[in-house]
């Protein structure tokens, strides 16, 4: 059967998976990316320059990037929406974080080669004319 275009657009696609934090006293909830949020996230870690050619990687405080794209509430609402909470969030211990943000990646299919496919045209070093911000 061909799905329709009404179909498509209705069906409830994005997975949420309810991840255990004891260290927090509780449980979360993460839930897959959109294709535009994970669009959004891929353009925030890749660095251009003027003519728009890859120059680096920003990987400042990736997992707590990507776990606010992901974490929501009871209501699917996103928790932590201001770049202070989500620099907050990245304050939290780094162990936790990581399992939290394995449970995003795997639900938004980033996968190991998703992200070397980002990097595989940068060593990570910016020319010397570049911007580094």
């Amino acid at each position: 059967m061909t799905l329709t275009k009404e179909q498509i657009l209705q069906a409830d696609d994005l997975e949420i998976e309810v991840v255990e934090v004891p260290e927090w006293g509780g449980q979360v909830n993460i839930r897959a990316l959109t294709g535009r949020e994970r669009d959004n996230l891929e353009a925030s870690v890749t660095r251009t320059n003027a003519k728009g050619e890859m120059i680096g990687m920003n990987l400042d405080n990736l997992r707590a990037r990507l776990i606010a794209m992901s974490m929501v509430d009871d209501d699917g609402r996103l928790m932590f929406a201001s770049r202070a909470e989500v620099l907050a969030l990245g304050g939290k211990c780094g162990k936790i974080l990581n399992r939290i943000f394995e449970v995003a990646q795997r639900l938004s299919g980033i996968t190991p080669e998703d992200v070397e496919k980002l990097t595989k045209n940068s060593n990570g070093d910016l020319p010397e004319d570049s911007p580094t911000d």
